[in-house]
């Protein structure tokens, strides 16, 4: 039977997964760096608020499935964790780069993954990229599916399995929803940086007018 993770245990595997490789003297990590790694904003969808419970309840469920291990080092003052998830799916570096970026983004196409996977792996083509896709999904127990293209798209999108098989009408639904929400994120963000700028602009006004009437008011005693 395949292995399924729940989204706590994937996002901290995920966390541990990618700080490996793009912050290796950072690695094994502390509680409280892995935590951040979790709620960190950039490079993760959805961002998160975990709390350090909710991080050591998955930590403690992933040990169980032989995910992670405890370090404990000689000059270590705090308990360090580290992940084994390459080996225990027996994943090439390529592989491995791909599915890490599919458990911290969500689904993606593959020039999406060629273009978020150089902090983990430089693919120096696309082809690369599909490889690794082709060989993750033509597994005995696959651990990537390619999804239905949507409307309008000129690719489409692969999803990692590990959370269980995936239910495709769902997520032809919370697409444009979650594109909607971008939107309408981007229109306000808009909004407010228009509202910045009239807010600058009228305050140069009054500074300006404010340094006319103190030199005008400084002539009146030459």
């Amino acid at each position: 039977m395949p292995l399924v993770l729940n989204e706590y245990e994937l996002r901290v595997l995920g966390a541990l997964a990618e700080k490996q490789v793009a912050t290796p003297d950072y690695y094994p990590m502390t509680l409280n760096a892995l935590t951040n790694a979790c709620n960190q904003k950039n490079h993760r969808d959805p961002v998160v608020s975990f709390d350090e419970t909710t991080v050591v309840r998955a930590l403690d469920s992933l040990r169980e499935k032989k995910l992670i291990y405890t370090f404990h080092g000689s000059e270590a003052r705090t308990i360090k964790y580290g992940h084994l998830f390459d080996k225990y799916f027996d994943l090439s570096h390529e592989e491995f780069a791909v599915l890490c970026v599919l458990i911290l983004r969500g689904p993606q196409t593959p020039g999406e993954l060629r273009s978020r996977t150089p902090h983990l792996l430089n693919f120096e083509s696309l082809a690369g990229v599909e490889e690794a896709l082709q060989s993750l999904g033509a597994r005995e127990d696959p651990l990537v599916v390619r999804l239905p293209r949507q409307a309008g798209a000129r690719e489409a999108r692969f999803a990692h399995l590990l959370g269980g098989p995936i239910n495709v009408e769902e997520l032809a639904v919370a697409a444009p929803v979650r594109a909607e929400s971008a939107r309408a994120h981007s229109s306000v963000e808009s909004e407010r940086l228009a509202k910045l700028e009239a807010d600058v602009v009228a305050l140069r006004q009054e500074l300006t007018e404010l340094k006319q009437q103190l030199a005008d008011f400084r002539k009146q005693f030459e």
